[in-house]
């Protein structure tokens, strides 16, 4: 029984650091496919020099999972994933076309 708990907390750790590495760290970027507005680049430093945590958006708004596709303009302006602070009241809105270039780079 005791080897049991003992590989239980070993994966339960192991989880935990892979969940982690998969959170983009301050200094870093991670690009998206935008479509016709161009790629997403999404800066860990921005959001780092902000006061955020990656554990304020995963896993809580964000899947900690390959991503690519799953975000669409429709649920962000719905208050998912970017959108929960990208509102235009914590952050700037994703409504409003004036902030198209800050995340999308052509």
């Amino acid at each position: 029984m005791k080897s049991f708990f003992s590989a239980l907390l070993v994966v339960i750790v192991a989880v935990f650091f892979v969940g982690s590495a998969m959170a983009v760290p301050p200094g870093k970027t991670v690009e998206f496919t935008g479509g016709g507005m161009g790629k997403v680049v999404f800066s860990g430093k921005i959001h780092h020099d902000k006061g955020l945590k990656c554990s304020d958006c995963h896993t809580k708004i964000f899947p900690m999972k390959k991503t690519e596709g799953l975000f669409k303009m429709a649920d962000m302006k719905g208050g998912k994933y970017c959108g929960a602070c990208h509102n235009g009241a914590k952050a700037f809105s994703t409504t409003s076309t004036a902030n198209c270039s800050k995340c999308h780079k052509k």
